[in-house]
């Protein structure tokens, strides 16, 4: 389990760290910095819980994810200038720290930006004769809201099938199609894999990349979205070749509201271990790691609010 699940103590009941005896560790790292470490020590220090911590916060009229909480105490995002200052003084306030000292450590360091996950298959030779398309032009004018995966796995333990939905925002006037990338699993046949447009769209062209595994299509809207339009729209991709899955995961180069993955399996064929996880890179070691129950139906859930830059998904260990 991440360590946000342990057992929490009021903030009435830490009046023995009050503001002015902090150690001197945590008052060195307030001055110096970074952010990440200084909330990190203050968190630890007074005893909370990042779901405690979160809930003191929402006391003070302060909306705050904690998955957000978890990715700054870790160094993985930063708080943006100036929207978060309000949320960074409210937490000296919870963890009864000198006022300004944590927003002093935010500056104006802008949110960092990770380079596209290693591992991801990019779209750049798989779409190959769509004009105008590059490794950091596709998808552009759309911000991606919110992601709901269903992975269907049937009894050899193979995954069988991707149904995906997807609430996206255009930035700007103009977009009428949203570029997918599927990568199959190992042993997969890439030329049997097919895409079956549901709400909100129609297929448009397709790529397929033995090499990689990868296939790329784009789903094509009914008409263009104007400016701050918001649209839904779902599609399944059936690839059900490969051999017994590790898992699903997605990546993320922009950050997402919320990203719901649900993996069902066929009930003769339960997993040994479902892990939910998180890697700032395709290749990292995971951060926020949790163990899932496969509760009734088969069925497997993570949920991981304000996600990435990065790679979320569950991990399957099979007997």
């Amino acid at each position: 389990m991440t360590a946000d699940s342990g057992h929490a103590r009021p903030v009435d009941e830490q009046a023995a760290h009050p503001p002015g005896s902090l150690p001197t560790s945590l008052t060195e790292t307030l001055r110096y910095g970074p952010f990440h470490r200084a909330l990190h020590d203050a968190i630890a220090h007074r005893g909370l819980s990042l779901a405690r911590l979160r809930a003191h916060l929402e006391q003070l009229g302060v909306q705050v994810g904690q998955s957000t909480l978890s990715y700054w105490q870790r160094g993985l995002r930063h708080p943006e200038v100036p929207r978060a200052i309000a949320t960074v003084r409210a937490l000296e306030t919870v963890l009864k720290l000198p006022a300004e000292s944590l927003v002093a450590l935010v500056g104006n360091r802008p949110q960092p930006r990770l380079t596209r996950p290693s591992g991801w298959v990019s779209p750049v030779p798989v779409l190959s004769g769509f004009e105008a398309v590059s490794d950091v032009g596709a998808n552009t004018d759309i911000e991606v809201l919110s992601v709901h995966d269903t992975v269907l796995i049937g009894p050899e333990r193979e995954q069988r099938s991707i149904s995906t939905r997807l609430v996206v925002r255009a930035t700007k006037a103009g977009p009428d199609r949203y570029l997918a990338v599927h990568q199959g699993d190992e042993g997969c046949l890439i030329d049997n894999a097919l895409v079956r447009p549901g709400e909100g769209c129609r297929l448009g062209r397709l790529r397929r990349q033995l090499a990689t595994r990868g296939l790329a299509f784009e789903l094509l809207f009914d008409r263009r979205l104007a400016q701050g339009e918001e649209h839904v729209f779902s599609f399944t991709v059936v690839d059900d070749t490969g051999g017994p899955t590790p898992g699903h995961r997605r990546a993320f180069r922009e950050p997402c509201r919320g990203y719901l993955l649900q993996l069902a399996f066929n009930r003769r064929a339960l997993p040994a271990r479902c892990t939910k996880q998180f890697r700032v890179d395709a290749d990292a070691v995971p951060v926020d790691l949790e163990e899932l129950v496969c509760g009734l139906g088969g069925f497997a859930s993570a949920y991981f609010e304000d996600v990435g830059p990065g790679v979320a998904g569950i991990s399957v260990e099979w007997t």
